[in-house]
């Protein structure tokens, strides 16, 4: 038997009929990644294995320098053939990290690659699988199509013109590709240099010449039209925690214009803007209906030397532990007592605080829309089984995991929609132990029902994509 076969993370017979009958053939709604919009717009062909596959992709990255690799192997020099054949080498040295199976899963399922990588098929794996790159069906769109994604959310600056997307928008892709709201960069006045140079963009961007705090706020909110104009409906924004520090529109003004002189805030002033502008995000996305994501507890560019040399999003940063309920109960209680609360997703990146989680966003369930306020599901280092059934046991225990809008990739990889089926997998074996204990009912209909809309359906009505 192969190691990825049918009843893969099914251990026994409730989960895998939950999982073939109700979980395994539902669509794909992406509703937060990073595929680079020019990718998809160009319907991407990748030239070999490592394009695809390596490039980018920081989990492969420190499970090789783990393994001793030297940097010119990773995201140095070296050709890509030469890369992948390191990677090969490291692959055995994963067993128990999550890398392996992905890469096991995502080789049969792009290629029908069967074989466990390693240094002796190595080269017979490039082969056969650059081999099938080149055909129409592992282009951009051919990937798309053949995962059955019906929508995808891509992650965005303010300060982007969106011409990706209009392409995108005017081509024959039958995927819908919208973008996300990700303005982190607009509470940057601790960085002055780095936070003017955005501001010129933003200026351009929304053809409004910002000259003070007043035409700052309205040039953000010009492109928050503009993107809700082209289909967006969701923000993001990655934070160490919420902001929630007082500051008056007076406060916020004078820190914006020490910025623009470029004399940098102090943490706290930082922290009262930040807070100023989550606020006015906030009120951006209530008035339109949109859907706020909150990714929390992230600590990056812990390497300093490495920072220096590589730049961010290569490979340097772990999970954070600052608290968190203060500031994300006072923010969502201001802007709920103005009844401007958007609807919300809290994901949670340190597992210690996943009953805090779990038991928050009850607080702010608003008997409208059903489950408005989301604990998110595991992201990147959670984004395996243990920490995904981690997850689920929280939000199970403490609100309504049949409300849940299930799985995403947040990746820049088209190589990642396995990650749909990993979850799905893990999913209906969590609720098919609970079904042979006794735990559930021995009702698959009543249950396989429930496990259908976190795959998909109950994304598909949150978010109002009209997909």
């Amino acid at each position: 038997m192969p190691f990825i076969h049918e009843d893969f993370l099914l251990s026994n017979s409730a989960a895998r009929t939950l999982y073939h009958e109700y979980a395994q053939d539902e669509p794909i709604l992406d509703y937060h990644c990073h595929l680079p919009p020019q990718d998809v717009a160009s319907n991407r062909r990748f030239a070999n294995l490592f394009e695809i596959w390596l490039e980018g992709d920081h989990y492969k990255w420190r499970a090789m320098r783990a393994d001793g690799v030297d940097e010119r192997f990773i995201t140095g020099d070296a050709s890509p053939h030469e890369k992948f054949l390191v990677w090969a080498r490291t692959v055995p040295a994963t067993l128990r990290n999550p890398l392996y199976h992905w890469t096991h899963l995502e080789l049969k399922r792009y290629f029908g690659i069967d074989e466990l990588l390693d240094t002796q098929n190595a080269e017979r794996v490039w082969a056969a699988a650059n081999e099938k790159l080149a055909g129409e069906d592992l282009r951009a769109w051919g990937i798309l199509d053949r995962f059955n994604v019906k929508a995808v959310c891509t992650t965005d600056d303010p300060a982007e013109d969106l011409g990706y997307h209009s392409q995108i928008a005017a081509s024959a892709l039958k995927t819908r590709v919208f973008p996300t709201f990700r303005p982190d960069k607009a509470l940057n006045v601790h960085q002055p240099d780095a936070f003017n140079a955005w501001i010129g963009r933003l200026a351009k961007a929304s053809n409004i010449d910002v000259t003070g705090f007043a035409s700052f706020l309205d040039a953000l909110k010009q492109r928050h039209d503009f993107f809700h104009s082209m289909g967006c409906r969701l923000s993001d924004h990655g934070l160490n925690a919420p902001f929630s520090q007082p500051c008056t529109d007076e406060r916020a003004s004078e820190i914006f214009e020490r910025a623009r002189a470029f004399i940098g805030a102090s943490p706290e002033e930082q922290a009262q803007f930040a807070s100023y502008l989550m606020l006015f995000f906030g009120r951006l996305d209530a008035e339109k209906g949109w859907t706020k994501q909150l990714h929390l507890m992230a600590r990056r560019n812990n390497n300093s030397r490495r920072l220096a040399e590589l730049g961010p999003d290569t490979g340097y940063d772990s999970i954070g532990d600052w608290p968190q309920m203060d500031a994300i109960a006072s923010y969502m209680d201001t802007l709920d007592s103005e009844n401007a609360l958007p609807k919300m997703i809290l994901y949670n990146l340190n597992p210690a605080w996943n009953y805090s989680f779990a038991t928050m966003v009850g607080n702010f369930q608003d008997g409208a829309i059903a489950g408005k306020i989301q604990f998110g599901s595991g992201w990147w280092f959670l984004d395996q089984k243990e920490a995904m059934e981690w997850q689920m046991n929280a939000l199970s225990n403490c609100g309504l995991l049949s409300r849940f809008v299930g799985m995403l990739t947040d990746s820049r990889s088209f190589m990642s929609y396995p990650r749909h089926e990993y979850f799905r997998r893990v999913l209906c074996n969590l609720l098919g132990e609970d079904v042979e204990k006794g735990l559930l009912p021995n009702d698959l209909k009543l249950v396989g029902a429930m496990a259908r809309n976190v795959c998909y359906e109950n994304a598909r009505q949150y978010f109002g994509l009209g997909v």
